[in-house]
């Protein structure tokens, strides 16, 4: 009996170390070993991003030229005026534009420089003397009698920074107060011009907000410019379907060196650029023309268009060791049997550039090469592109494709052709300013879809890498709004430029897949075949232990009794 009751001990010793251990060890071992893992993320400031309230803050000089304000009123100048304008876009986005203006009179070289035949060579001059900061405005108000500006003309923008301004006819009785009154809303006209308008902010934070109606101008302007992106890749590719009958020669190095190139310097702040160029031959329209006796020429309808892009597509080719969005432009030389060949547009008139367009996409341009041989010449014929002619139509289609679309200026402004580089200094800005406006909505739009997704789905890996990527995204984010509210517009832009891609990166991270597919219901098929068979001694052993307390706690209270 007592060897009996000594074996029936150790079994319940040894069946509650084992249940120890198993709590004790097993348990918590398991659960840390086979746990997610997921790194610490800042969700209270992430949380702060989802409501967005930017500040845009222009610096504006305006300078008085001889003869606009009186002495008296010169003498009670003020330094500097703030106007400051809040809008709300929606409950969670708005926008609040500063505009600090800083006021003083013309220097004796600016005077000189004023003093110029022409608008264009004072603001040359005027460049020459001071150069201003990115995002900076200057406006020169200049009499009203000046030979500077046509009598139509009320404002002349330049190539670079600088606005010169008619002024009203002075009148003694006006205070300075009325003076700089009726003068704030010309100065606004310009800012709106040279900077941004309210307008150009909604279209860039369109992914953060519903689109209000907008004009069918702007609802296409808007289609037509590529997203916002780190890089893009340009292709140039000549075309020609014939070469039996044509020997092309286009100089495409010498071209891009001096019409797109100097564009793409400029434009080097907002994102990189490669170039290349590639002849195509054999490759024709997926659309055959339709001959018009009328003009005794091909014709391509503007319905039709739509249909060339695919067919020609497939030959260009893609650049799969980039992921940037690729912009195409296309030189068509139609074959001998479909000579010439004219694009129409929806009211059925010939295209003046014989070219189009498709948003986000490219353009295409049709080089009719007919009139330069007859037809008794040796084929195939040698034939040189004109490719000032050529590189004037893919440089304005390269301009609405990037969103550089043209301003549409109040009347009496006159804006100044933007030279060889292809972009005035204004317009850049303009560039910039809706830029980083569209970077800083969409990064924050892609941080606050990840934290909500994480935050959703607990069994998504979280490692050191996305960790490190979210927050370098919102104090990048932090960081470009902040820059903004001071008026740093090229700091800002290289911010959020920064945080578009960590937020990117992080986002797209594909160690977010491992553990989404694996939900609960699949741990409990994998682990209960495991666990089952062990859990179930231990358990009875336990109950029996306690089965067998009960027994003796009754026979002693038996026994008592």
């Amino acid at each position: 009996m007592a060897a009996l009751q000594l074996e029936k001990q150790q079994g319940r010793y040894a069946a509650l170390a084992i249940a120890a251990v198993v709590t004790v060890v097993g348990i918590p071992l398991w659960w840390k070993t086979t746990q997610t893992y997921r790194a610490w993320l800042p969700f209270s400031e992430i949380s702060e991003l989802d409501s967005l309230q930017l500040q845009l803050s222009v610096d504006i000089e305006v300078v008085f030229s001889r003869g606009t304000l009186t002495p008296e009123q010169q003498k009670k100048l003020p330094l500097s005026h703030v106007n400051e304008k809040d809008l709300q876009i929606d409950a969670k986005t708005g926008v609040r534009y500063n505009y600090e203006t800083r006021y003083r009179t013309a220097t004796i070289m600016e005077e000189d420089a004023l003093n110029q035949p022409t608008a264009a060579e004072a603001d040359l001059s005027l460049h020459m003397l001071t150069e201003s900061s990115c995002g900076s405005v200057v406006v020169y108000v200049i009499h009203e009698s000046s030979t500077l500006l046509p009598g139509d003309v009320k404002v002349y923008v330049g190539q670079r920074r600088t606005a010169l301004l008619r002024s009203a006819p002075l009148k003694t009785s006006w205070s300075l107060k009325e003076v700089l009154s009726n003068l704030d809303l010309q100065v606004e006209q310009v800012v709106s011009t040279m900077s941004f308008s309210h307008q150009d902010v909604v279209a860039a934070l369109s992914d953060r907000v519903r689109m209000p109606k907008v004009s069918k101008e702007s609802m296409a302007d808007s289609m037509r410019a590529i997203k916002s992106s780190p890089g893009y890749e340009i292709t140039f590719s000549l075309l020609n379907p014939d070469p039996k009958s044509h020997s092309l020669h286009w100089d495409i190095e010498g071209a891009l060196h001096s019409y797109i190139q100097p564009l793409l310097d400029k434009l080097a702040p907002i994102a990189n650029f490669s170039v290349d160029s590639q002849i195509l031959y054999y490759a024709v329209l997926g659309v055959n023309p339709r001959f018009d006796n009328s003009v005794s020429a091909y014709t391509l309808s503007a319905d039709s268009l739509s249909h060339v892009i695919n067919p020609v597509e497939a030959r260009l080719g893609s650049n799969a060791a980039s992921s940037n969005p690729v912009l195409n432009f296309l030189l068509y030389v139609p074959d001998a049997h479909h000579s010439p060949l004219f694009i129409r547009d929806h009211s059925k008139k010939e295209v003046p550039s014989n070219a189009f367009h498709s948003p986000r996409w490219g353009g295409i341009m049709v080089y009719n090469v007919n009139e330069m041989y007859g037809p008794e010449s040796e084929r195939p014929v040698d034939i040189t592109i004109d490719m000032a002619k050529v590189m004037g139509v893919f440089l304005a289609q390269l301009r609405l494709m990037l969103g550089l679309q043209n301003t549409r200026p109040p009347t009496g402004f006159v804006l100044q052709s933007p030279g060889s580089p292809g972009l005035a200094d204004w317009e850049l800005d303009r560039l910039l300013w809706s830029r980083t406006v569209e970077n800083i909505a969409t990064a924050s739009t892609t941080i606050t879809s990840l934290a909500q997704l994480l935050d959703q789905i607990g069994n998504i890996v979280i490692n050191d890498n996305i960790a490190e990527q979210v927050s370098s995204a919102v104090t990048s984010l932090q960081s470009a709004v902040a820059e903004l509210e001071t008026g740093n517009l090229a700091f800002a832009l290289q911010y959020s430029r920064e945080a578009i891609l960590a937020s990117e990166r992080a986002f797209f991270d594909p160690s977010l897949l491992h553990l989404l597919y694996f939900p609960d219901d699949q741990k409990f098929a994998i682990y209960i075949p495991l666990f089952l068979p062990m859990c179930v001694p231990i358990v009875l052993s336990l109950l029996k232990i306690v089965s067998e307390a009960k027994q003796r706690r009754a026979d002693k209270q038996a026994k008592r009794d």
